[in-house]
């Protein structure tokens, strides 16, 4: 069976094969999840509202979601080493179906704690999703690694924005079997979270035993179990020796927090100002086209020039969005087009921190630390966007929109400093 060759380090004929079968499953996986995570966001809100009794529940549902993505993490991430990659995705992939069927139960029996438990488990297909990412690169040539995380990224856009679109579909699927049809939506999201989970099981990448990315196994995809295992922590704490392993994780946490904490108050600050749901519906729209639109852009850009200038370029795109989101919080009147350049621009920054970021901690660390520190930065991602998230809305009663900018720039500029030194060390 062909390998990742030692004297190129390039993939032979069999092993390309087998990387574009990987590549297609992955591709699909990451449609059927983002369909999975997005079915349900449009009414989670309001179903929680209904059960509860009350509005102010309603955000726990996307609290919960992204804690549960947090938690989930480094397990998927710690199976993952132990059992490959087919594992820990397929099991985080079926998890969130679980949920999703929680979330349906709790409407069914009314229970408040039920939804908010179901949603912690959709979060485990978020954090599926996102692991995919690193999936992508295995069996990949280290020169063109950055693309195909990138082009996996971009396949999460056909379902963030088609998974919305069901829920008047899954309403109207929820009335015709008898549910709540609030919960109706969550029907796909079990679907196709399943589905999801049923195609990467057959995932044959892994991390080599040997500690070359790229190496083929048998079906089985088993690394060896005899080897110790390093935990989440112990390998943030070695990457922390290392000047570009710490700016990519800088790079992907801190991408998040900004884009999180700015993103959930935009439509806040917009109807404060007089704008209609339909013009909130679009700069959200224009946002989430930069986030996943240009992924591919920036992956060839990573490959190209080296994924850590791609981290330091989106400093930059993040400095003139937050610049234009507090001008226009300055303003005596919010500027459509002024707000839609700053959304788009918070998620074209997003995306170039996170695929240069996570580009140049494949690139920077050794392969016996590599799965369980993807892990652990998702997890502080998460937890980090889940915090900032929960200020955000404070910060924005206590000082407005531009508060909530100048929130997010306490976060980029040690993002700028760590970059800069990663590139004084060079």
């Amino acid at each position: 069976m062909s390998k990742f060759t030692e004297e190129s380090g390039t993939v032979t004929d069999h092993g390309a094969v087998h990387m574009r079968a990987n590549q297609v499953r992955l591709v699909i996986a990451q449609l059927l999840g983002g369909i999975g995570i997005a079915s349900g966001v449009a009414v989670g809100g309001l179903l929680a509202e209904q059960i509860s009794g009350t509005p102010s529940a309603a955000g726990f549902v996307q609290t919960a979601s992204v804690l549960g993505a947090g938690f989930l993490a480094i397990p998927l991430a710690r199976l993952a080493a132990k059992r490959g990659r087919n594992w820990a995705l397929a099991i985080g992939f079926g998890l969130g179906g679980a949920g999703a069927a929680l979330v349906i139960a709790s409407a069914v029996t009314t229970q408040f704690w039920m939804l908010l438990l179901g949603m912690l488990f959709v979060g485990s297909g978020r954090a599926a999703n996102l692991q995919a990412r690193y999936a992508a690169t295995e069996l990949v040539d280290p020169k063109a690694q950055a693309r195909a995380m990138s082009i996996i990224m971009w396949a999460t856009t056909v379902g963030s924005i088609l998974g919305p679109n069901l829920s008047e579909p899954g309403s109207v699927v929820g009335r015709v079997v008898g549910i709540d049809p609030l919960s109706g939506p969550f029907l796909f999201s079990v679907v196709a979270f399943t589905c999801a989970a049923l195609v990467v099981a057959t995932l044959r990448v892994r991390p080599a035993p040997s500690g070359r990315t790229g190496q083929m196994d048998d079906a089985t995809n088993a690394p060896d179990p005899s080897r110790k295992p390093i935990g989440s922590v112990a390998a943030i704490r070695i990457a922390c020796h290392n000047p570009d392993a710490i700016f990519a994780m800088v790079s992907i946490v801190a991408g998040q927090m900004m884009m999180t904490s700015v993103m959930v108050m935009t439509p806040i600050h917009m109807s404060h100002g007089g704008m209609s749901l339909t013009l909130i519906g679009v700069v959200i729209s224009v946002h989430t086209l930069g986030m996943y639109g240009a992924s591919p852009l920036f992956g060839f850009l990573a490959d190209k020039f080296g994924p850590r200038n791609i981290s330091l370029l989106s400093t930059g795109i993040f400095a003139v969005s937050l610049v234009l989101g507090g001008l226009d919080a300055f303003s005596t009147h919010s500027e459509m087009p002024r707000l839609l350049i700053a959304l788009f621009l918070l998620g074209f920054g997003w995306s170039a921190s996170l695929i240069g970021g996570s580009a140049l901690l494949n690139r920077s660390v050794d392969d016996d630390i590599k799965i369980p520190l993807q892990g652990g930065v998702d997890s502080l991602m998460n937890f980090g966007a889940a915090i900032l998230a929960a200020l955000a809305g404070p910060v924005l009663a206590l000082g407005g929109f531009l508060a909530v900018n100048v929130m997010a720039v306490c976060i980029l500029v040690p993002f700028i400093f760590f970059g800069v030194r990663a590139l004084a060390r060079r």
